[in-house]
Parts: C-alpha cells; sequence; structure tokens
C-alpha cells in the first residue's frame, strides 16, 4: 500500500479491522518521531490500522518527553529533526531504555549512515518507503526484541502525583489506592499517556470505546470523566481539565 493511497483512506484505516497478511501486529506502542506532519500523520494512521498504540513527536525535546512518560515498546525515528539529530536521540532513548526497539527513517541512504544507525538501532528505512514495509519491521523488530510468551514488565505510567500499574492494572493518587472500572482504568490511562494535551471528545470514544462514528448525543465521555473526578479529587486537588467544547485532559 502506498502512501497515497493510505492517505485516501484515512476513515476506514483508522477504524476498520486490518488485513495484515499473516503478520502479527499490534503487540506494543510505537513512538513515531517526525517533523514533517503529513508523515507523522500517515505512520500514525497506518499503525494504528494494525493496533498498535502510537505517539507522536516532532522534536527531540518532545520526544524525549513523551518516553519519559508513555515508556513506548519502540521508536521509529527520522535522522534529521529541527532541534537535533535522530541518531543522537536513539542513542540517549537507548541509554535510559536498553530494551527499547529502535528503528530508524531517513532519506539518507549512503552504506556509512546506514551502518552508523545500524550499530546501535534495530532497523532502518530509508525514504520514499512503502507503508506495509514500515508496519511488517516494526513488527519483525519488537518480535526479536521481546519475549514471546512473557508479557512485558512495564515500568508504570506516571503524571504528578498519579500512578498507574499496567501489570497490576492498579492506580495510586500521591501513594493512596485509587479503586477503579475496567472503562475509567482505560480512560484515565489514555489521558495520561497523552500527558498535558486536550484530547479531543471524539478521540476518547474512538480510542477508550472502540466508537466509529459519534452519536451526537453521546454522553459517555462525560460521564465517564465525572467517574474519575470524584474518585481522585477525594485524594487531592482538582487534576482533570475541560477545554469546553474540545475536550479533556490533566493538568
Amino acid at each position: 500500500m502506498t502512501l497515497k493511497e493510505l492517505q485516501s483512506r484515512t476513515g476506514p484505516v483508522v477504524s476498520g479491522p486490518a488485513d495484515t497478511g499473516g503478520m502479527t501486529t499490534g503487540s506494543g506502542t510505537v513512538l513515531v518521531v517526525e517533523d514533517e506532519e503529513s508523515i507523522a500523520d500517515v505512520l500514525a494512521i497506518a499503525l494504528r490500522y494494525h493496533r498498535f498504540e502510537v505517539m507522536t513527536a516532532g522534536t527531540v525535546r518532545e520526544a524525549l518527553g513523551l518516553a519519559e512518560r508513555t515508556r513506548p515498546d519502540a521508536a521509529l525515528l527520522d535522522v534529521m529533526l529541527p532541534d537535533g539529530d535522530g541518531r543522537a536521540l536513539g542513542r540517549e532513548l537507548r541509554v535510559r531504555r536498553p530494551d527499547l526497539a529502535l528503528v530508524f527513517l531517513t532519506a539518507r541512504d549512503a552504506p556509512a549512515e546506514i551502518v552508523g544507525a545500524l550499530g546501535f538501532g534495530d532497523d532502518y528505512i530509508t525514504k520514499p518507503f512503502n507503508i506495509d514495509e514500515v508496519i511488517a519491521r516494526v513488527t519483525a523488530v519488537l518480535r526479536r526484541t521481546r519475549h514471546a510468551d512473557v508479557l512485558p514488565q512495564r515500568p508504570p505510567l506516571t503524571y504528578g502525583d498519579l500512578e498507574l500499574d499496567e501489570t497490576t492494572y492498579s492506580v495510586h493518587r500521591a501513594g493512596r489506592s485509587v479503586e477503579l472500572t475496567p472503562t475509567e482504568y482505560a480512560l484515565l490511562r489514555f489521558l495520561v499517556r497523552n500527558g498535558g494535551r486536550i484530547v479531543p471528545k471524539e478521540q476518547l470514544l474512538r480510542h477508550v470505546w472502540q466508537y466509529e462514528h459519534t452519536p451526537p448525543e453521546s454522553t459517555v465521555v462525560e460521564t465517564y470523566i465525572s467517574y474519575l473526578r470524584r474518585k481522585l479529587d477525594a485524594l487531592g486537588p482538582p487534576v482533570i481539565t475541560t477545554r469546553r467544547g474540545v475536550g479533556y485532559g490533566l493538568a
């Protein structure tokens, strides 16, 4: 599938079932670091289509912050970024997370460039690329770098005084346990993974409730946000913010 074809199918690609041609996909979180927004969007759409969780960054600084908060399983890195070198970013990410899979994505195709990046990375893809090849390579890298029959031990997700344990699905605020239902946990987890960003209601419905089309009268997001606020605000100052007419985020 080409980039043009994928961009023309944005709606179905995001919400439809994946035809992976036999590939096992969707077993991890991928950090996409690409400063060209159109390319980043296409990569994110394709990865989500194959059931990966995706976070995107356009700079080295943003990528380091996201990697610290969200603990991805793999990073797909452009070599040329506006505030630094993607290879240097890859080295820093690998120092912080020795188990993080690194795949470089760049227009540079000189043998010395490829050999240098593969000295500490796991794969190297040159532009222009075929999106199916990108998915296949990310999947293969994750298969090589993780034990197939063992669930990965993930450090807890943190934001402020919130801590989410992705192994036990438990939540603590300021060291005190918070009892959440599975849906409440999934909603809070998505907000934490998006840090201080405002997440549109439609995106929450798509990622937490798997809604393909948003019912105009749906108030399920508002209802569960109120449930979360009631439980979290009992242990500290208000942590969930509302941007009226847009969505929700964390203070």
